[in-house]
């Protein structure tokens, strides 16, 4: 018998944002994201302190579920966090750095913080308005005509992941394979009411060049038993029929199910098993079936007889492929080996051929009509590279289908955060009188809100420079700007050139300041209509949209804990 011990108290701490050891791993949690930001990004190695799998990564959605804590607080911004990523598969490390700033800024400023919530809530309105607007300054309309755009999305996701360690070639290849893959999934003539995408299917190959990544329009079925797949390079121009079986082929008698079993004595069930496993071969041979597929095991006997018919047989291909290839295919899944077949449940293949990656050999299978499934073909040269490749390659087609929502981007680069920051300055300042009024609050304390907002929004596009370097802002147009640690401001238009976005060049004429310092405000001039100027860098405007609520919204509920209570038993 067990001893029994007494049951310990709960933890109470009050006012949490007043403790000390809370404050400093809130920020100790900013300086760590806030260093894994944009392509320059810092690489964190997670492990835990008994051993075990070590992650590498700058990822948000990496990151954070590695990162153990027993602190309510933190664990109820990553909660939140991941909750975003987990819907828009980006601007998560966004979201983390401006919700942990606007935490900060409040005891840094001495404001109330009951104040805060209401002045932030209110700045979190002006900034969706502002950016759903069709003139807003920092917003770029995509066109599906054009792929340009499209690869440019692409590429700023991409090469914001340094973990990945991609050359300028490399990024450039694989964001143009992620716009090609996902461009496939789209239907092109569907007749139905309802359009639904198709799905891209990543199969990794370790130890090759980035460059020999590649996507295919159908499927890619990795094989063991190459010999027998020879037979279908004669196979790959004629329309073929195939089946497609959930159920395990195996003739395990656990696959009937639950439940007794009466055997008769002297009744060898696994030759009766074995029968009818041969009597389903006789079938869909007689069915003029081609291609059998099994999500699970067959059994060799099996395998033996519709091979010796000229049957192509492919196993233990996995849950995952289920869907994609139901709908390549348009089989139905057979989940029993009990019953006849039905015409229905057969699909069709256009075409089958061989496929060569390293030591990997696959089966291409291609729809007999009108597909949007489509197979991307990942390489590099080791696993932690491919991992994380894997990963990015996968939030890239997210934020890509979320343009075919709202078919636009935010620039990139901090110009977005810097140049959303100038505009709140200057819309609060001139409508200060009316806010305050409406906000209960002092004019003061509200200014003093506002720039801690900016600030904090500011901070974000800070966060892209690590190496030493200087972050400014333009007062024309509010674009962020980098200066290298040994040139002068007086001497920027000799350096690198570009604002972050990459839409302005620097000029002789142009006065800049530094980011989170005062300045006075200025209502920012919007870009030219040039259409010869196109962005270097954007961002998902559906992504950042959110996470820029989501930013607020948990701060402002970790600003309102009075109390937090844990259980220490």
């Amino acid at each position: 018998m067990s001893r029994l011990v007494k049951k310990s108290p709960s933890l109470c701490t009050d006012l949490p944002l007043d403790n000390t050891d809370i404050c400093n791993k809130l920020r100790l949690l900013k300086q760590l994201l806030g260093s894994c930001c944009g392509p320059t990004g810092r690489l964190k190695q997670v492990h835990n302190n008994i051993g075990g799998h070590v992650v590498t990564s700058s990822t948000s959605s990496v990151l954070l579920p590695a990162i153990s804590s027993s602190q309510p607080l933190i664990n109820l911004i990553k909660s939140s966090i991941l909750n975003h990523v987990s819907r828009f598969s980006d601007c998560g490390l966004f979201a983390a750095i401006l919700c942990l700033s606007l935490i900060e800024e409040p005891k840094q400023s001495g404001l109330r913080r009951n104040v805060a919530i209401r002045v932030n809530k209110h700045l979190l309105g002006l900034c969706i308005s502002y950016l759903q607007q069709e003139d807003c300054a920092c917003k770029v309309m995509l066109d599906f005509c054009s792929s340009q755009n499209l690869i440019t999305l692409a590429r700023s996701v991409i090469s914001s992941k340094p973990a990945c360690v991609l050359t300028e070639a490399g990024a450039f290849h694989i964001s143009k394979l992620a716009v090609q893959a996902f461009l496939l999934t789209v239907p092109c003539n569907s007749q139905r009411e309802t359009v639904r995408l198709g799905r891209i299917v990543t199969l990794s190959v370790e130890g090759h060049s980035v460059l020999n990544s590649a996507v295919f329009p159908g499927l890619l079925l990795e094989m063991s038993d190459v010999f027998h797949l020879k037979m279908a390079e004669n196979l790959h121009s004629n329309p073929l029929r195939m089946v497609l079986f959930s159920a395990s082929l195996a003739g395990d008698l656990s696959e009937i199910g639950d439940g007794i079993i009466e055997v008769h004595p002297g009744v060898n069930t696994d030759s009766q098993i074995l029968d009818q496993l041969l009597e389903l071969g006789k079938h869909v041979v007689k069915d003029e079936v081609k291609l059998f597929v099994c999500q699970k095991v067959i059994h060799p006997v099996l395998q033996q007889y519709l091979r010796s018919h000229g049957v192509i047989v492919i196993e233990r291909v996995g849950i995952a492929l289920m869907e994609p290839l139901t709908q390549l295919t348009g089989a139905q899944p057979v989940a029993t080996v009990h019953t006849t077949i039905p015409a229905r449940a057969y699909g069709t293949v256009g075409g089958l051929s061989i496929k060569q990656f390293g030591s990997k050999t696959m089966l291409h299978l291609q729809a007999a009509g009108e597909s949007s499934i489509c197979t991307m073909i990942l390489c590099h040269r080791n696993d932690t590279m491919l991992n994380e490749l894997k990963v990015v390659c996968q939030q890239t087609e997210h934020v890509l289908r979320l343009t075919l929502r709202e078919p636009s981007a935010l620039l990139g680069g901090g110009c977005t955060e810097a140049h959303l920051a100038a505009y709140v300055r200057c819309k609060s300042v001139n409508e200060v009188r009316e806010t305050v009024s409406a906000l209960g609050c002092s004019q003061t304390e509200y200014l003093l809100c506002m720039e801690g907002f900016c600030r904090s929004l500011e901070s974000v596009a800070a966060a892209l420079q690590h190496d030493g370097g200087h972050s400014l802002i333009d007062l024309t147009h509010a674009h962020h700007w980098t200066l290298p640690a040994d040139v002068m401001k007086e001497h920027m238009e000799d350096s690198s050139g570009f604002c972050g976005c990459g839409v302005f060049k620097s000029c002789p004429n142009r006065k800049w300041t530094h980011l989170n310092t005062k300045y006075q405000q200025f209502s920012p001039a919007p870009a030219s209509k040039d259409a010869s100027v196109q962005p270097r860098v954007l961002d998902s405007f559906t992504a950042k949209l959110n996470a820029l609520q989501v930013a607020v919204e948990t701060a402002n509920l970790v600003l309102d804990v009075r109390y937090v209570i844990q259980d220490t038993n």
